[in-house]
């Protein structure tokens, strides 16, 4: 017999094309730490507790495992497809064929529809599952706005034949935003980006809503499980810090509890994963009681260290400096 579970709902947020979805969502990427049968098994807890909004991509090796829990939470009417808000990407080797990508976790997924769709990646480098840092993309090359804008025209025919609702762009930069977004036909939804207290994008961040693109922070809590080749002997520990830590101390609660609450609260939606269900009962009912002061969310605000995780040097072509020229860094 399955343990009951307490539902809670969340607040929801109105995006640019009339969508409202959850103010937090559920991450989907453990690859690397994780086998898809924990990952999918994990979603499943999380339906019944009140998760509405999942994170999926065909990169992350789970999407049909994720997609026989839905189909079981379908047919169980434990949740109507309605509720879900389904997200998945196209990954990089697929940007020329975005309809296949769609079609594809549309039926891995089994939820007929996709509610928004991500080019994941701004170029169409790539890497294997579960590589390691030096890895590189056979023809890696840098940002091409051209080249974006013609998988971009494919994802906006993708909403205009139902199989997508909306658009959402990932891992881009303000400069790369101004390149494309006066070209689009259907205006992007959402952008994926990495944010957490210890690296906040506060320029992006003011840009996306400044566009009304809801900003959408993979990594919330600083990803202490990211995958190997993301971690380097300077990152920081977001968790570890101790702001974080004399907050969650007020509160009588974990400092990843208090990342979450910033989160929400500062603006962001966070997509935080986790397979252990007491972990992301309380993800989800953190965002729905006691928030923090504003005196604590200002605290938080100066905790800035440019801490950025992923530095994606996994896609680094031929001629590029280092991984600052991903993100149109300046030499420092």
């Amino acid at each position: 017999m399955r343990e009951t579970i307490h539902t809670v709902s969340v607040p929801e947020i109105s995006l640019n094309n009339g969508m409202k979805i959850p103010c937090i969502g559920m991450g989907t990427f453990g690859s690397d730490r994780y086998s898809a049968q924990q990952v999918s098994q994990a979603v499943e807890g999380a339906i019944r507790c009140g998760w509405r909004m999942f994170d999926c991509a065909p990169c992350y090796g789970n999407e049909a495992q994720i997609g026989d829990v839905f189909h079981r939470a379908f047919e169980e009417k434990t949740v109507e497809r309605s509720q879900l808000t389904v997200m998945t990407k196209v990954w990089n080797d697929m940007h020329d064929r975005v309809e296949e990508s769609i079609t594809k976790s549309i039926e891995d997924l089994k939820c007929g529809y996709i509610d928004l769709f991500f080019i994941h990646w701004p170029f169409p480098n790539y890497h294997p599952p579960g590589c390691s840092g030096d890895s590189r993309s056979p023809g890696a090359r840098p940002f091409d706005a051209a080249e974006y804008i013609r998988t971009y025209r494919q994802c906006e025919e993708m909403v205009k034949r139902g199989l997508a609702r909306g658009i959402g762009v990932s891992n881009m930069t303000i400069q790369k935003l101004e390149a494309i977004l006066p070209q689009v036909e259907i205006f992007p939804a959402v952008c994926e980006l990495e944010c957490h207290p210890l690296f906040q994008q506060q320029k992006l961040f003011d840009y996306l809503l400044q566009k009304k693109i809801q900003p959408i922070a993979y990594m919330p809590l600083g990803s202490p499980q990211r995958p190997d080749r993301d971690v380097s002997p300077e990152d920081k520990k977001d968790l570890e810090h101790p702001v974080l830590i004399e907050i969650g101390k007020r509160h009588g609660i974990h400092p990843a509890l208090i990342a979450l609450k910033w989160a929400v609260q500062r603006g962001q939606i966070p997509i935080p994963f986790s397979i252990r269900q007491w972990e992301y009962e309380s993800n989800l009912r953190c965002v729905a009681e006691d928030p923090l002061t504003e005196d604590e969310m200002e605290m938080i605000a100066e905790l800035e260290e440019n801490n950025r995780l992923v530095k994606g040097q996994v896609f680094l072509w031929e001629g590029a400096r280092d991984w600052h020229d991903i993100w149109d860094e300046p030499e420092l």
